[in-house]
């Protein structure tokens, strides 16, 4: 399973338990985030398109360091 995610203007593969480097957030390190601008999920071959954004679908993140 992944999701391709937009994050300040910038798409992301976000993949479970992988890393992501994406440019500085706002939240503080050791938060968890929902990131909810969520472009395309892929589901084991069951693939959602967005119309812009896949409604209802959000990847749950922790900001580990800026």
């Amino acid at each position: 399973m992944y999701a391709i995610i937009e994050i300040a203007g910038k798409q992301y593969k976000a993949e479970k338990d992988k890393y992501l480097y994406a440019p500085l957030l706002q939240d503080e390190p050791g938060k968890s985030i929902d990131l909810d601008h969520v472009l395309l999920v892929d589901n084991e071959g069951k693939i959602k398109v967005g119309d812009p954004i896949v409604k209802g679908a959000k990847v749950k993140a922790k900001v580990l360091e800026h």
